[in-house]
């Protein structure tokens, strides 16, 4: 590695004791500090999925380091929140998230997709502290957090489950079946956010299998339905606070996000769904990502 991304102190958990405009302001500053995290491991491994990370680092710290009731020194408590990455693709955005949330050391990121590493393409549960499920996207993140979510619900637990899912992944057709299991239930504990770029491998969502109206489709399988600016930290912190959107329903939140986001050359570009900077645009991403 070139080392740069270890010039960057990863940040911690922010307490809920804060101000919410205050935590949304520490938790945007460590979003910035995780794309620069990202932007490194993905740089230096030459293989990654850097625009989906970048999509969803805003929800992911928001979760993981502002919202989610977890212990990474005792990363298996029976009563703790669970989050299911679905979309484990962007798994540079999920280990960096969960290195600053101290479930490991952050060293281990340096290793990322290197022959042996515990740090796969793919997250996966048996190797790094902090993953609940090993996920593709594949359309089984959510059946799997519809489980832990039951699970909860009949053990009269407390513990609440959040699944984070590529929009592209919703054209799987478990993901509904899941949904009609979790309405049926009433497992308003559930929450299931949609990275919602409009973009997979290829071409746009809406060019290959339409997903919308998605928020109307949502609501007729039982959900609870609201949608938030994916890269607006103050509204999804708000958001998640005054979970659940409804007594009874699961939630639904299509979190509108730019694949790519914030680096310019990046944005909204269907190539980047797969691809690795070259040192021109690792330099020009690193730039615009600092500054």
């Amino acid at each position: 590695m070139r080392g740069r991304w270890t010039d960057v102190a990863l940040p911690g958990r922010v307490p809920r004791t804060l101000a919410t405009e205050e935590r949304a302001a520490l938790l945007a500053e460590a979003s910035r500090q995780l794309r620069l995290v990202e932007l490194e491991m993905v740089e230096a491994a030459g293989l990654g999925h850097l625009a989906g990370d970048f999509s969803a680092t805003d929800i992911v710290a928001v979760l993981l380091l502002g919202v989610l009731d977890i212990d990474p020194k005792n990363p298996k408590w029976p009563e703790r929140d669970r989050f299911v990455m679905s979309k484990g693709h962007a798994s540079a955005c999920y280990y960096a998230t969960l290195a600053a949330c101290g479930f490991f050391d952050d060293k281990m990121l340096g290793t990322y997709m290197a022959p042996g590493s515990p740090l796969n393409g793919h997250p996966d549960a048996k190797r790094v502290p902090g993953v609940e499920a090993n996920t593709g996207p594949l359309g089984h993140g959510l059946p799997i957090a519809v489980g832990m979510a039951l699970s909860g619900h009949l053990d009269g637990s407390a513990r609440r489950v959040f699944c984070l899912v590529g929009d592209g992944e919703l054209q799987e057709g478990s993901n509904w079946e899941a949904m009609m299991a979790a309405a049926h239930r009433g497992l308003d504990q559930l929450t299931v956010i949609v990275d919602r770029n409009g973009l997979q491998q290829g071409a746009s969502t809406e060019a290959t299998s339409r997903l919308e109206p998605l928020r109307e489709k949502a609501a007729a399988f039982g959900f609870a339905v609201e949608e938030v600016g994916g890269h607006d930290h103050l509204a999804l912190l708000q958001l998640f606070e005054r979970l659940p959107l409804e007594t009874g329903r699961p939630n639904f939140i299509i979190a509108r996000t730019h694949k790519g986001y914030p680096v310019s050359f990046m944005a909204d570009r269907v190539e980047w769904h797969h691809r690795v900077p070259n040192e021109e645009e690792y330099a020009a991403a690193l730039e615009e990502i600092a500054s």
